[in-house]
């Protein structure tokens, strides 16, 4: 299976700076978003920190070194454990830096990865960034935010209206950077010829509905101008936050790039 990939983050409208990171390493399979947080610039430290460490760990995987933070989960693919595991070491790796300088204390980020290998992609995820599936026209979110109000909404405290307007939406209940150790929840995803992922922060999901979305991702015959369209939204809404975007689309063989164009439009 083949993938083309943009990604793009923005400021937003109402935040000064931007803490959000993305990767796109097509030839590693690898691509990330990260939602940086903390006071003084850190969240940016926190979420480019996770990259750098995130990419490493897969580079030296991909060249044959063994590579292995924590347990094994044998429920999951290789990949999904090498995601794993280069997610537990950024988590140790912010942590330090966290108790080392006292302008970074608190620093943390949120992330979710995704590594492409044949007809396969493995997810893995902390925090409340998001990775959705469009299949059939279909959108479909694929991970679960660890957040107190997604929470609240699991355990049928509150509605899906109550939570998109709670006061209490943006309290992470898990993060890198937090602990000296974190859970990190893993998906295994067998792809289809014409499978898209989004990967994105909550700056896009807080400001833009599902149905908008899939809406504006389906009005367009490419990736950059599909992408392009969601920051758009999200700040014609509202921008509160920084907001990224990633799409990645997948094709078997020949003649992708007609393929591709066919993502887009009638199946």
């Amino acid at each position: 299976m083949k993938v083309t990939a943009f990604g793009i983050t923005d400021t937003g409208k109402v935040r000064a700076g931007n803490e959000d990171a993305l990767l796109l390493e097509e030839k590693l399979g690898l691509f990330v978003v990260a939602d940086g947080m903390g006071g003084h610039n850190s969240g940016e430290v926190a979420s480019r920190m996770a990259m750098e460490v995130i990419r490493d760990a897969v580079s030296r995987s991909a060249a044959g070194e063994a590579f292995v933070v924590g347990t094994v989960d044998p429920g999951h693919s290789r990949e999904a454990n090498l995601l794993a595991s280069a997610i537990r070491l950024a988590n140790r790796t912010i942590f330090e830096a966290a108790a080392d300088r006292p302008e970074w204390h608190g620093m943390g980020t949120t992330v979710v990865a995704v590594l492409a290998s044949g007809n396969a992609a493995a997810i893995a995820h902390v925090g409340d960034s998001r990775v959705y599936l469009l299949r059939n026209r279909i959108l479909k979110q694929l991970t679960a935010d660890h957040s107190l109000v997604a929470e609240q909404q699991r355990q049928g405290l509150l509605t899906e209206e109550q939570a998109r307007n709670s006061k209490q939406k943006n309290i992470i209940t898990r993060a890198l950077g937090q602990e000296p150790e974190v859970l990190v929840d893993l998906l295994d995803l067998e792809l289809l010829d014409g499978d898209m992922l989004l990967l994105c922060s909550d700056g896009l999901t807080g400001m833009v509905s599902d149905e908008e979305i899939a809406a504006l991702i389906l009005a367009r015959t490419s990736l950059e101008p599909a992408c392009r369209d969601l920051i758009e939204q999200a700040n014609a809404n509202g921008g509160r936050d920084n907001i990224t975007a990633v799409l990645l689309a997948f094709h078997k063989g020949s003649g992708f790039m007609s393929g591709l164009k066919g993502l887009f439009t009638n199946r």
